[in-house]
């Protein structure tokens, strides 16, 4: 095999590995199912989604929302879900207020008392997030929080709702693949609930 094949390999070997891993722990699929159930709850209760992210993980914070927005697998209605996306929002946010504020302000604007904000943090550290986690504590806004093995600085707020880790991993990507299985999963469980008979 070349260079070029090796490190290929190592990529899918080190997924494959790192998904065999979240599967062997009971805790993690537990902790995906509570996700998945504030998730659906919110949707049938008329409440919406509102994720947010940083970087990577602002990109798959705007897959979720526009996978229930837009379409998934099935031919349904839309349902109620929007990233922090709005670059305008963002450095208005950023410049008038600090760049922690971002989420927060956001779910200050948009938030409701039976939302509930999705946030993703890798390391289970970015500022914003967690000031928008304790606004939303604050609230009546559930969280759905997905971190890294540690929850870094997140795993030791007190929210309502559950803070999904991944296993532990030195390499932010490896979370990041695991964290869009995550969403894809959540994504498929409140189509099938929200809209069982949708085609």
């Amino acid at each position: 095999m070349n260079q070029t094949s090796d490190i290929l390999l190592e990529h899918y070997n080190g997924a494959r590995e790192f998904l065999d891993s979240f599967l062997s722990e009971p805790v993690y699929l537990d902790r995906v199912t509570r996700a998945s159930q504030i998730l659906v709850e919110c949707v049938k209760k008329g409440g919406k989604i509102i994720s947010a992210g940083n970087g990577g993980s602002m990109c798959d914070a705007m897959h979720f929302a526009e996978e229930l927005s837009g379409r998934w697998r099935l031919n349904r209605r839309g349902l109620p879900a929007v990233s922090v996306s709005d670059p305008s929002h963002i450095t208005c946010v950023a410049n008038d207020f600090g760049y922690d504020k971002i989420f927060s302000r956001y779910l200050e604007a948009l938030g409701n008392p039976g939302d509930v904000f999705l946030g993703i943090s890798t390391s289970g550290n970015s500022k914003n997030i967690i000031e928008a986690i304790e606004y939303a504590s604050k609230n009546d806004i559930q969280c759905v929080i997905l971190t890294g093995h540690s929850g870094g600085k997140i795993a030791e707020i007190n929210f309502p709702g559950v803070l999904v880790r991944t296993p532990e991993s030195k390499f932010a990507d490896r979370i990041q693949e695991m964290h869009i299985k995550i969403i894809h999963s959540l994504i498929d469980v409140i189509e099938r609930n929200v809209l069982p008979t949708a085609e």
